[in-house]
Parts: structure tokens; sequence; C-alpha cells
């Protein structure tokens, strides 16, 4: 097989996010998105020659024989919130190993506990008990991510001067991207105001400044050989897991022998830079990680758009607003679209290869070429991809 050029993004499909498919599976969902993608493709089913899911919430070999796929490379990743970008890079290894041609890559999940799902009283802030919550709440750091996230932020706040306006800043600008969004959950605008009279979840996460875990699915079809017009490549990616010392951080906790102090999110998008070529400076749109609107001001700075400690003031300044100078979340991001966990990576890397083909209607970021896709998964898994228009 020869093989020519960077891997391809050739298809793409997702699901309207949801608190709830009636009668929905992972498997139905996940098949609805991949004959999405196969279909924006132009291919036919039986062009796709490998398959790779979130294991833990479909195994390939059942989607695969689920949808009659004959594919002679299957694949499971397991990464939580960020499995959809391992999917796409893995894909893309296995491309250019000559392992298969055309690839699909489809993640997504239910709330349902019995599918490893959330469980149907999962809402906004209130997020299920950690598998590990035995060892986290004498720390309190149980239930859930929130309270870890909390006092990362709070030491933001601290350390640098961020505020609780400046988080209600990026709750309300996501919801405003959001309304241009037919497949977000959330689509109407929120004052700041309005964000910082909800409710208190844990200090100083207010209810309108989290995400809420729901349903949906994303596919993605990946290929290669000589560059077409209009095609998205991936130019770089970065995958790193975070190390045993960051205890509190922008991730869940994970016992990572890397000894070093630098973020997860910062390792993984130097490694993704330094594969691609590019920089920070040379990026048109991006979607990040906001499972809370901290978050969003952390990665800012971690992924290099903004100086440590000034991710805040980035936010206050309106740049990162469709029109402003680096439009961040262009799609409404987690906070609107809510966390549908398994597909949260490969949502971000629809709505950027969207953007860079020209298609998001009133939410398109003019003349973009370059976008970048910041996830981060339980456990410190971070992926980091750099996609192009050729």
């Amino acid at each position: 097989m020869t093989l020519r050029g960077k891997a391809a993004i050739v298809g793409m499909g997702e699901l309207p996010t949801r608190r709830t498919y009636p009668g929905g599976t992972t498997t139905s969902l996940c098949t609805e998105a991949a004959r999405l993608a196969i279909a924006d493709a132009g291919l036919r089913k039986e062009d796709v020659d490998g398959l790779i899911t979130r294991g833990s919430d479909v195994s390939p070999m059942d989607l695969a024989e689920y949808m009659g796929l004959h594919v002679g490379f299957c694949e499971g990743v397991t990464q939580h919130g960020s499995s959809g970008a391992h999917a796409v890079v893995v894909a893309a290894a296995a491309i250019h190993a000559g392992l298969a041609h055309t690839v699909l890559c489809v993640c997504g999940g239910t709330r349902d506990p019995a599918v490893g799902g959330f469980g149907p009283g999962v809402t906004r802030g209130m997020p299920p008990a950690s598998k590990g919550s035995a060892f986290e709440a004498p720390f309190g750091l149980a239930p859930g991510a929130n309270t870890g996230y909390a006092l990362l932020k709070r030491r933001h706040m601290y350390e640098f001067g961020t505020t609780e306006e400046q988080l209600a800043l990026v709750a309300s600008k996501n919801h405003a991207h959001s309304v241009h969004n037919p497949k977000a959950m959330y689509r109407k605008e929120i004052a700041p105001e309005e964000i910082l009279a909800s409710r208190s979840i844990v200090d100083p996460l207010r209810l309108l400044m989290l995400c809420t875990p729901n349903e949906g699915a994303a596919a993605a079809i990946l290929t290669v050989g000589p560059a077409r017009a209009g095609e998205v490549r991936l130019l770089g990616q970065g995958l790193k897991t975070a190390a045993r010392t960051q205890a509190i951080g922008e991730h869940m906790p994970t016992d990572s022998p890397i000894a070093d102090d630098v973020s997860v999110t910062r390792r993984a998008a130097l490694q993704a830079f330094e594969r691609a070529g590019v920089g920070p400076e040379d990026l048109d749109v991006i979607e990040l990680q906001d499972t809370d609107a901290g978050t969003e001001i952390i990665a800012t700075e971690q992924l290099g758009l903004c100086g440590v400690g000034e991710g805040g003031a980035l936010a206050e300044s309106g740049a990162t607003r469709l029109g402003g100078r680096l439009p961040v979340n262009p799609s409404g991001g987690l906070l609107s679209k809510g966390e549908p966990v398994g597909a949260s990576a490969l949502g971000q890397a629809y709505e950027i290869a969207n953007q860079l083909r020209g298609r998001c209607g009133a939410r398109q970021v003019p003349g973009a070429r370059t976008g970048l896709t910041h996830a981060l998964g339980a456990g410190g898994n971070c992926s980091v991809l750099v996609l192009q228009r050729a």
C-alpha cells in the first residue's frame, strides 16, 4: 500500500446532544453518527476497512457486526473524555502503518448505568461519585470531579487575581455561541449576571458555570492520499498523561511515573505544535475543554494562547468570542453542548473540521484554516489535535 501525505478527515458526523435519547443505546447512537460520517465522506460502508471505538462503551467488533462492516482492523480506546481524539490518532497511525486505508472512528454514550453511563439522576453540576472516592473523600475530592476542579480554580484566583466575574464571562460567551449551533443542548444566551446569581455548587463554581452530562455520539472517517482542496489534514497531535505529583489539577488524579510538574495540557500542546510545525500564533479557531468555565481559562494559558495567569484577562478582553482575535469554543463548548463523555473529543473535531471547511453558518470563523482541539479525560489523559485545511 502506497501512502502519501498526512492522514485526512474526509467525513464527520455528530448527533445533537440531548439529556436523553429515549430507547437509545450506545450502539444505536454510535451507528447513527457513523452513518452520517460515511455519507459526509461520500463513501459506502463497504469502503471502510478499519474501525475504532471507545471500547468501554461498545467494542469495535460488536459495532462492526451490528453495522454490517467488514473491517480488517479493529481497536478499542479508553481514555475517557479524550477518547475520541485518541481514536483519531490511532486511526492515522494504523493508516500510515498499512493496517487499513479508510478508518471509521466513532464514540458515544448514554447516561444509562447499565451501559457505563452517568445514571438517570445526574444533572448539571451533580456528577456521580468517582470510582476512587474511597481514596479521594478524606481530602474533599468526592463526589465526582467538581470539587477537585474547584480547588484548582480557587488557587488560580488566589495566585493571579482571576475573578468570579471572569468565570461568568466565559460561560456567557459559550452560551451566546451555542445559539447558532443546532446540535447543542442549550441554545440560549445567558447574561453574566444570571450566571453569577445561579446557586453555588462548590466554591467558586456555580450551577451555570458547569457542563451537563448527557447523551450523544460523534464519528470521523480518516484516509490518506494526495491532498485535495478543502480536505482537513491531521497536522500534528499530542497525547499525554498527568504526572503523579499533580494530585490536584486540570485533570483527575492518576499515578503516572512522570516526575515533572509541567501540566498535562502544556506537554500535550508542545508535542502537537512540534509535530505540526506551527505554534499558538498560527491558530484561527479552537475547541477546548470547558468542563467548567474556569477550566477554559486555565486551558487557554496552558495551550499558550496567553501567558500563565492571563486567562481571565483574555476572556474579559473579548478576544475569545466570535469576531474576536482568537475564537474559542464557537460550538458553545461543553457548557452548552453538554458532555456525552465518550463523544466529547470527536465532537470538538467535528466543529473544527466544519469550521475549516466553511460549513458553520452564523458561527463561522471567517477564513479559518488552522484549528486545534483539546480534551481532558479522567485519569489525567489529555489530547491535543492540530487540524488544517489543505
